[in-house]
């Protein structure tokens, strides 16, 4: 069969709020993949091209908001133009399915993780490879993330390790980070840098000073299941887990403390966490095709879910001005309009 990505943007009603969205959803010559279009929606413009219809498995903005960075199954990171809805580059070099991507916060570069065990830097404003792959992993990148500085690129892997690299002569820096007992699924820099969270399939996140490469403290436990994504809110203070057990956790940095009762509402396992940039509501994707969106003070869904993706979401993240969030996941990835439920 042939397979084809197309470009959806659609008007869709949803509660209390109007998401516009952005579906890179797979056809083939059976047509349509059921649920391809987002419930409610019209389809107003398709722009098909050769592609790979599969898993998004990652999604990010650039710090400008204008470029949003693809992971794909089929080795490549695609880069779309986040205001016209179209794809304006494809990155290639990885051999494998490219599993997180990342830009540092500088705009300069860009970062992804893959299946083959290697990662790779790219300059953002040449879209071109800079120097050799990162080696040394030997096991799946599942997530990469820059310093606030962007001078240091933390990868965290299914080997069990967290390593740190130097952005500007691609060398490790110091040993890896080991004490989760399995894959490493999300790390996570602090605002200030000075911390690093992790989380793991051992059902725990932990916190590392970066400097020492010491963990700080016990681990932060309370997920029944494995937890793979972590993101800090923008202040530094709080810290937000997703887990396969359904539920999204905030937790209290500095005490080393959940905050409140879980939140609860996804009907399967959460995928991926993101904080809005005025560190006042929530994004979770999960296995049960939506995106939920929360007050962090109140705890409570901000309207209904984001429904639209077709499978799971795996990666949530929000554009700089907040005004919309980007949801990648099986066989679609889509961009909504939040600006009603901030």
């Amino acid at each position: 069969m042939g397979v084809v990505i197309g470009v959806v943007a659609a008007l869709v009603g949803l509660g209390s709020g109007v998401a516009l969205t952005l579906a890179l959803t797979g056809k083939d010559d059976a047509g349509p993949r059921a649920g391809g279009r987002p419930s409610g929606g019209d389809e107003l413009l398709s722009a098909p091209h050769t592609g790979y219809s599969g898993m998004f498995a990652s999604v990010a903005f650039s710090p400008h908001g204008r470029t949003l960075a693809a992971a794909t199954p089929d080795t490549r990171v695609q880069l779309w133009d986040a205001a016209s809805r179209q794809q304006v580059r494809e990155l290639s070099g990885h051999t494998n399915v490219v599993m997180s991507v990342a830009f540092s916060p500088d705009g300069r570069t860009l970062a992804s993780g893959s299946y083959d065990t290697t990662v790779r830097l790219w300059d953002a404003a040449r879209r071109q490879q800079v120097g050799a792959p990162l080696t040394g992993h030997t096991g799946i990148v599942m997530s990469v993330a820059f310093s606030p500085d962007s001078r240091t690129l933390a990868s965290a892997s299914n080997d069990g390790t967290v390593r740190l690299w130097d952005v500007a002569s691609h060398e490790q820096v110091g040993a890896p980070l080991t004490g989760h007992t399995g894959l490493v699924a999300s790390v996570a820099f602090s605002p200030d840098g000075r911390t690093l969270a992790t989380a793991g399939d051992d059902k725990t996140v932990r916190l590392w000073d970066v400097a020492s490469h010491q963990q700080v403290g016990e681990p932060l436990t309370g997920h029944t299941y494995s937890v793979r994504s972590v993101a800090f809110s923008p202040d530094g203070r709080s810290l937000a887990s997703g887990s396969w057990d359904g539920t999204v956790r905030l937790w209290d940095v500095a005490r080393h403390q959940q905050v409140g009762e879980p939140l609860t509402g996804h009907t399967d396992a959460v995928w991926s966490v993101a904080f809005s940039p005025d560190g006042r509501s929530l994004a979770s994707g999960s296995n049960d095709e939506t995106v939920r969106l929360w007050d962090v003070a109140s705890h409570q869904p901000l309207g209904a879910p984001l429904v639209g993706n077709t499978g799971a979401v795996m990666s949530v993240a929000f554009s700089p001005d907040g005004r919309t969030l980007a949801s990648g996941g099986v066989h679609t990835g889509m961009l909504w309009d939040v600006t009603s439920r901030r």
